[in-house]
C-alpha cells in the first residue's frame, strides 16, 4: 500500500471541501437589499453566447429619440443613440419569476439622479419588515440613478449589490452596475423608447 502524498491529501480535502459547500447552499434575503436571491452560493450560469451585438433594426421602426432593448433571457441591455454612433451592450439583473416579468414596449418618462425608493404594495405584503421609504444612497435599492419608464412600478437603475447583475433577482426592474446606469443616464432622454424581450 503507498502511502499518500501532501498534494494528494490536499486534493482530496479540497474535494471533499467542495462538495460540503455545494450541498449547503444559502437561501437568503441580502441585507439591505430588497431583492431576492434563491441561492448565492451556486454557480450561476450564464449564457456568455448571448452577450452580442445585435442590430436595432428587427426592433425598432427608428431610433428617434434612441432605444434601448432589454433581453431579459439573456440579461442584457442595449442602447443604440438617435444618429447610431452609440451602441452600448451592459449585463442586467433581471425579474426573478416570470409573474414578476414584463415584456413589451414602453418609454422613459422621468429620469432621477439619486433617487428615493418606496416599496410597492405588493412587495410590503410579501416582506412586511421592509422599510416603507429609503433615501438615496448606500442602503437604496435603486442605486445611484433611475430611469423611470411609463409602466408603474418599473425601472432601469443600478444597484449597490453587484452580486446580482446577470441573474434573476429583482421583483420587477431591470439592474445595471452602477457605473452602468451612469452612463445610460447621461445618454437617454424622457421620450426614449424601451422594449422588453
Amino acid at each position: 500500500m503507498t502511502k499518500p502524498t501532501f498534494s494528494t491529501l490536499n486534493r482530496r480535502s479540497f474535494l471533499a471541501t467542495s462538495a460540503a459547500a455545494i450541498g449547503t447552499g444559502a437561501v437568503a434575503q441580502t441585507e439591505n437589499t430588497t431583492e431576492i436571491e434563491s441561492d448565492i452560493s451556486q454557480t450561476i450560469i450564464r449564457n456568455v453566447s448571448s452577450f452580442r451585438t445585435l442590430d436595432w433594426q428587427p426592433y425598432f421602426n427608428n431610433l428617434n429619440g434612441g432605444a434601448i432593448l432589454v433581453d431579459i433571457q439573456s440579461r442584457a441591455l442595449h442602447y443604440w443613440n438617435s444618429d447610431q454612433t452609440v451602441y452600448k451592450l451592459y449585463p442586467t439583473s433581471v425579474p426573478l419569476t416570470a409573474d414578476l416579468t414584463r415584456k413589451g414596449r414602453t418609454e422613459v418618462v422621468r429620469k432621477v439622479e439619486g433617487p428615493s425608493w418606496r416599496p410597492t404594495p405588493s412587495m410590503l405584503e410579501r416582506n412586511p419588515e421592509w422599510p416603507e421609504f429609503v433615501g438615496p444612497g448606500p442602503d437604496n435599492p435603486l442605486g445611484t440613478h433611475a430611469l423611470y419608464l411609463s409602466w408603474t412600478y418599473y425601472r432601469i437603475h443600478g444597484t449597490h449589490d453587484t452580486r446580482k447583475i446577470g441573474r434573476r433577482s429583482s421583483n420587477g426592474c431591470i439592474g445595471l452596475y452602477n457605473e452602468h446606469i451612469s452612463e445610460l443616464f447621461r445618454m437617454t432622454d424622457v421620450g426614449t423608447q424601451v422594449l422588453l424581450i
